[in-house]
């Protein structure tokens, strides 16, 4: 069993080192050419503004090293586990070109990522070559000392391998010798590629800078906090007015009047006492309807999957929850979580024209994933006064994010995260 175990932890351990080698080597042939157009065509674009060719170039040159640098994010994360924070300021869809140019450049993260640029094709691609430098050119050393010294000096002049000039077998001896020198550092393969994404992290992630775009986000969070909070309070006052406070009103002169009527009219008192009766029952009901709006009593008792699923039930549409979650978040966290679901799900019902809505809802590292996907017509956009900007509007007080995908002809799915570690 002990040597079962060893066997596979060293196949384990070849596996990566293999995989990092190769994993490098597909860097440094993107990390070169990439780096180096990007930082050139940033760098021109930008230099043209002043003659006006650059207003209109530079917002897609720069949303393309953008791409570049958020791709470079999603390797760290999924092949060495490095996290790289994204902090881009955002940028007007439909703004006029001099807008999206000024908004980007005034972007400390513009910056900083023609900075990381310039790490890229020098340090980065070092770091990013050696894994498959420790691996893949040992072998090469191997095969000479085999014997490929041959063929190779037959083109005249030796061959060199490293700093060892090859030109017969004891030359190709110590070629070989050195290859097995650097294959004994093969195993240091997997921690270079971390080397290289912790690199591109320290250019790239938290600084002064992101320190001062946090405080700015947390400052516009806050912001639409204390506005939809305003907004509900409004919003409940209203409701109050217009709806339970008017019935009562109602209710109670309609009492004054049977009071009245008791002696002189007993059945226009019987019919009054009747009307009186159903008023009680519909200001009842409102103010139910206006409680379940605050918080509902499911939310509270049973937690987020259950509120859902009611949700869901109380839909015109066929609709399928699924529900993965290790415990219940904080108050505030499932609140917000089960009124941005309760807003999308309007919004699918009222404006997609779908016939089937999925649900699910999971928590993974220290983060509640909420999708809500639907077969209907598509075209879903986060513009200003929409009921997703709004979703997204009480999302990022919690530092949630929100993702729509709705091409044209559908699907529609709505990704929203909310941390709740």
């Amino acid at each position: 069993m002990t040597i079962e175990t060893r066997n596979g932890s060293w196949g384990t351990r070849a596996r990566g080192i293999g995989l990092a080698a190769v994993r490098g080597l597909a860097l440094t042939l993107v990390t070169l050419p990439g780096a180096l157009l990007g930082f050139t065509l940033g760098l021109l674009s930008i230099a043209l503004v002043p003659v006006g060719i650059g207003v209109f170039t530079t917002p897609w040159v720069l949303t393309g090293v953008r791409a570049f640098a958020d791709w470079r994010r999603v390797l760290a994360v999924e092949w060495c586990g490095v996290r790289i924070p994204s902090a881009y300021r955002p940028v007007p869809e439909n703004a006029h070109a001099w807008t999206r140019t000024y908004v980007m450049l005034r972007d400390p993260a513009t910056w900083r990522d023609l900075a990381w640029l310039q790490v890229d094709m020098t340090a980065g691609f070092v770091t990013a070559l050696l894994p498959a430098v420790f691996v893949l050119y040992p072998l090469e050393g191997l095969a000479v000392a085999a014997g490929l010294w041959r063929p190779l000096t037959e083109l005249g002049g030796g061959y060199w391998y490293g700093f060892v000039h090859v030109t017969d077998q004891a030359s190709a001896l110590a070629a070989g010798a050195l290859g097995v020198v650097l294959l004994s550092l093969a195993p240091l393969a997997p921690r270079l590629l971390t080397v290289h994404f912790r690199l591109t992290r320290a250019v790239l992630g938290a600084g002064q800078g992101e320190l001062a775009e946090r405080v700015r986000v947390l400052t516009e969070t806050r912001r639409d906090a204390v506005d939809t909070s305003a907004a509900e309070l409004r919003r409940i006052e209203r409701d109050l007015h217009d709806g339970a406070q008017a019935r009562l009103v109602a209710m109670g002169m309609d009492l004054g009047t049977i009071e009245m009527l008791l002696d002189k009219d007993p059945a226009q008192a019987k019919r009054l006492l009747a009307q009186a009766r159903q008023s009680s029952a519909d200001a009842l009901t409102e103010l139910r309807d206006l409680v379940r709006g605050i918080h509902p009593p499911v939310l509270a008792e049973r937690g987020l999957g259950d509120a859902v699923r009611a949700l869901a039930l109380r839909l015109p549409v066929a609709t399928e929850v699924t529900v993965e979650l290790e415990g219940r978040p904080d108050a505030p966290v499932e609140s917000a979580a089960y009124f941005a679901v309760s807003e999308v799900l309007t919004n699918a019902v009222k404006h997609s024209g779908a016939d089937r809505i999925w649900i699910d809802l999971h928590q993974t590292e220290g983060m509640l994933r909420i999708s809500v996907t639907d077969n209907g017509r598509g075209g879903a956009l986060i513009t200003a006064g929409s009921g997703l900007a709004g979703v997204e509007r009480r999302l990022g007080t919690f530092d949630g994010v929100l993702a729509v995908g709705s091409p044209p002809g559908g699907p529609t799915m709505v990704t929203m995260e909310i941390p709740c570690a």
